[in-house]
């Protein structure tokens, strides 16, 4: 017979809770933006110059990765549950999702040594779109609940590939070809920079209509969001956060229109940020939606305590890492490269 969670195992999970939320905030933000201009790579014009694109994150997008691996670690050192769940129930996006690592990673290196790189800069772009529409199928997959019977996933292969699913996984890609955007915008100059406002407008437009159905949709298809969302405390709790998104998008409208160069990519921030707190305010106590509580899914307090030992000690040391790479090659990219500081 299981036992009551102690007071202090209930706290120690929240703990990790927050952690992996603050890993995967890291995450979105640091590795969305090289991942979003893998897409835009797709569609630009040829007077974006592919080595300006590419060579304005050469310089720090295996550092971004670094943040998925360790939301990955933890993740199944913290909560195993939902580890095994998320491999069982979202197999092919996940082995997708790795596969597109793999091929993006490749074709950068072979696009900074060949001779015909619009093969491999077409392949970077490629491989980058299907690590985005992977990760939107994960989490459109996630927040749609999972078929879990006496803790086993009774699901069939494909459970994970649903139209709200689908609608997650372009809000997911548009999102990330904004973020990319605005970012190629703080990062260049001129002609190139010109080019981006226009593209950086027509994401944000897109981003803005997805996230408004994905908004209006999710109470009405699932009850536990409705549960939370239109209930007190609940609809205070949840209520602000998507003036604070209306907000933040009205501001990024205007700074392009200014031709601000570093608005329009803090204001993203803020649209991603609040999404991403109205988020974990939705399904918490929950980490798998109507399926597993954050105390449930939770590996035991000894190991909670370790992990938070060990770990607590990285976290200053990656964050100061990132924001020291960040800080020295914070200078402009031009046809010829990073330019410095």
């Amino acid at each position: 017979m299981l036992q009551a969670p102690s007071p202090n195992h209930e706290l120690l999970a929240g703990i990790w809770f927050a952690i992996e939320g603050l890993f995967l905030i890291f995450y979105v933000v640091l590795d969305g933006f090289d991942l979003g201009i893998g897409v835009l790579s797709l569609f630009m014009r040829k007077d974006v110059r592919p080595q300006v694109m590419m060579s304005s994150i050469s310089t720090v997008w295996d550092a971004n990765e670094t943040w998925l691996v360790v939301l990955g670690g933890t993740l199944f050192g913290a909560f195993p549950l939902v580890y095994a769940l998320l491999l069982r129930a979202l197999y092919i996006p996940v082995i997708a999702m790795l596969f597109g690592f793999i091929f993006r990673g490749v074709s950068f290196e072979y696009w900074e040594l060949a001779r015909r790189k619009s093969v491999w800069m077409w392949a970077f772009g490629l491989g980058s779109a299907v690590v985005a529409v992977s990760q939107g199928y994960i989490l459109g997959g996630l927040l749609g609940g999972m078929n879990v019977v006496h803790g086993h996933f009774r699901g069939g292969l494909f459970a994970w590939f649903t139209g709200f699913a689908t609608l997650v996984a372009l809000g997911v890609v548009v999102g990330y070809v904004l973020l990319g955007t605005t970012y190629l915008i703080m990062k260049t100059e001129n002609k190139v920079q010109a080019v981006l406002f226009p593209a950086a407008k027509v994401a944000a437009i897109a981003l803005f209509i997805v996230a408004a159905l994905i908004t209006l949709l999710t109470p009405l298809r699932y009850e536990w969001a409705a549960r939370r969302w239109l209930t007190v405390p609940g609809l205070f709790e949840f209520g602000l956060l998507p003036l604070v998104a209306s907000l933040s998008f009205w501001r990024l409208f205007k700074a392009l229109g200014q031709r601000r160069p570093y608005a329009p990519f803090a204001w993203t921030l803020g649209i991603f940020l609040s999404s991403f707190l109205g988020l974990g305010i939705t399904i918490y106590p929950y980490i798998v939606p109507d399926t597993y509580t954050v105390t449930a899914a939770a590996t035991g307090s000894e190991t909670l305590i370790f992990m938070l030992a060990v770990v607590g000690l990285f976290i200053p040391i990656m964050i100061a890492y990132n924001a020291y790479l960040y800080v020295t090659f914070r200078g402009k990219t031009g046809a010829g490269g990073y330019q410095g500081p």
